[in-house]
């Protein structure tokens, strides 16, 4: 009766295994095939629930999310063979399961160096056209995206793989390189400070002396109107007087002898020695001006 029922057991158990070896399970974030003695039975399983062949088939699962590669630094040459270190990576994922197992035997790591040997060669082709500022700055963008797409049609043949995406993350000059560069951009920058005093310079000269032109120009032109204002006041005050002295040319005569006898006398202490009869003194005996 214990052999019986250890048989039985034993053949339970062996259903058991059997039916459970049957059924798997493929989540949305994988990829899976079957392979069938070695061979591949199904290259690309859907996600859910499904049966297989216990024993016979074998599944194999994979990762279906956008993986990155972050691969070392590495030197390139550009066109004007000026060494450049470049630090990139890779955003890929999985496009045919088949394709992948064949090419990798469904190891990922070695999928991963066969992928950045392709980068590295993209990257060696893509820099050795462009001069080092186009890698730099000038055509940075459109570099990353025609390697992206190059590299994308090359590795999803090869590999079953497709790159979303190629960055740099950094691209930095060699040691030495880096300080013949800043030599030579500090001395253009002085060649261009340079120029900029030198033309400072020539607009300031040229600026003081249009100032300095001005600056006579403006006296000569105010000394000419102050003169011509001056003779004009000069002839003006000469008609004046003409026209007061031909109106009373008596009257003219004593108001100009008072200011001879103000100014001559405005001192106490100065001498003056003239003959009484002299006609200096004639309104000084009569105000009529009449001599005696």
């Amino acid at each position: 009766m214990s052999m019986r029922l250890l048989v039985i057991g034993v053949i339970g158990l062996l259903v058991l295994y059997l039916a459970t070896d049957s059924v798997f399970t493929v989540h949305e974030t994988e990829r899976a095939l079957v392979l069938r003695f070695g061979a591949v039975a199904r290259g690309d399983v859907p996600p859910g629930l499904h049966f297989k062949w216990p024993i016979a088939d074998e599944v194999k699962k994979f990762d279906g999310r956008v993986q990155t590669l972050d691969p070392r630094e590495a030197t390139y040459f550009t066109l004007e063979k000026k060494p450049l270190i470049v630090d990139s990576f890779v955003k890929w994922r999985i496009q045919d399961v088949e394709q992948f197992y064949t090419a990798t035997s469904g190891d990922v790591e070695l999928g991963g160096r066969r992928l950045q040997e392709r980068v590295n060669t993209g990257l060696r082709n893509q820099i050795s056209r462009r001069d080092m500022h186009e890698v730099v700055s000038g055509e940075r963008d459109k570099l990353m995206s025609d390697l992206t797409t190059e590299l994308d049609e090359v590795v999803r043949g090869a590999l079953g793989i497709t790159v979303l995406d190629v960055r740099l993350k950094q691209v930095n000059l060699p040691e030495e390189v880096s300080e013949d560069v800043y030599r030579r951009m500090a001395s253009e920058r002085q060649i261009l400070a340079r120029q900029h005093r030198a033309s400072g310079q020539e607009l300031a000269l040229g600026i003081r002396a249009d100032a300095d032109r001005q600056v006579i120009v403006i006296g000569a032109e105010a000394y000419r109107d102050a003169e011509r204002l001056r003779g004009d006041g000069d002839a003006r005050s000469a008609s004046i007087y003409a026209d007061a002295f031909n109106a009373d040319p008596e009257f003219y005569a004593f108001y100009r002898s008072l200011n001879a006898y103000r100014a001559t006398f405005s001192n106490k202490g100065d001498m003056l020695l003239l003959d009484p009869d002299s006609d200096f003194f004639k309104y000084l005996g009569d105000i009529h001006g009449k001599e005696r």
